[in-house]
């Protein structure tokens, strides 16, 4: 079956059966908690609830990048969140983040604690308060910006567009896969384009808007998304191949990539971190067996 039956529209639509494919336990069309569970609370400043999903990626790249460059202040507690369970409904997570999406972040660091959500903003906050992988320079910190708002807006069609049409729905849907691949591979373009002329993605300088793009656009040409690398013909972006091959040989990226991951061979995931010796590989090995 390649494509739905005929389908009409009621005049007002209603929920009356789950939706979504793979996450039709999780999907609903209302907010707020669906149960009383307080979040856990380690001794760092910074506390992240997550799941190593390209979005969760990003936060702890960035963490780790800004530990890499001597920010003491910017050691953390990554606390794994398995959304498919729904803990994101927890009371707890609700009230870090209202919209119950990973990432979600508490920094306590002050007298007041600050919640932070969305990755961008994560991103934004953290290289705001540590001075770090944004530029201060008028044109080039709108260069940044443009960015990482380009990944804000562009990855919902890969993820939820093509990623879920591809991957993830109970029935292959012909006109939603081809719709959602073609925008895809634009993007690609505009991406490949951009860094044909460029060493990084804003510029000479690696930032935030790197780090938001590379869990998504290089993790797809890696081969590591929806198994899609081979239907989109990855191997034809050249640039972005080229970037995302710098970006894998970052310390800082390759610890980034295995905190709360759940997925892959063993020695690729550490389900929580709350130390940098965490990442050591007997330490690792605990972690993964007691998740």
């Amino acid at each position: 079956m390649t494509d739905t039956p005929d389908y009409t529209p009621p005049k007002v639509w209603e929920w009356k059966k789950p939706s979504g494919g793979q996450f039709a336990s999780i999907n609903r069309p209302i907010a707020g908690a669906t149960h009383e569970k307080e979040l856990p609370v380690g001794r760092h400043p910074l506390q992240l609830y997550s799941l190593a999903t390209p979005n969760g990626q990003k936060v702890t790249i960035m963490l780790e990048e800004l530990l890499a460059l001597g920010h003491k202040g910017a050691e953390y507690d990554a606390w794994l969140i398995k959304i498919g369970e729904g803990p994101q409904f927890g009371s707890g997570f609700v009230a870090v983040n209202p919209n119950s999406k990973i990432p979600a972040l508490m920094d306590r660091s002050g007298a007041t604690p600050i919640r932070v959500f969305e990755s961008g903003a994560i991103l934004t906050y953290l290289a705001e308060k540590f001075d770090a992988f944004l530029p201060t320079e008028p044109a080039t910190r709108a260069e940044c910006l443009s960015w990482l708002f380009w990944q804000m807006g562009s990855a919902p069609y890969l993820g939820g567009g093509l990623g879920h049409f591809y991957a993830y729905a109970p029935m292959k849907i012909e006109y939603a896969i081809d719709r959602f691949a073609m925008e895809v591979k634009r993007q690609l373009d505009v991406l490949d384009r951009q860094l044909a002329e460029h060493e990084f993605i804003a510029g000479p300088a690696y930032t935030i808007a790197d780090i938001a793009i590379f869990p998504w656009y290089g993790g797809l040409v890696k081969g590591w998304l929806y198994g899609a690398g081979e239907f989109l013909s990855v191997q034809d972006y050249k640039h972005v191949n080229r970037w995302a091959d710098q970006l894998l040989k970052r310390p800082a990226v390759i610890r980034g990539r295995k905190v709360n991951r759940v997925q892959g061979e063993p020695s690729s995931q550490l389900h929580e971190r709350h130390e940098a010796s965490d990442f050591d590989t007997k330490t690792q090995d605990k972690v993964v067996k007691a998740g």
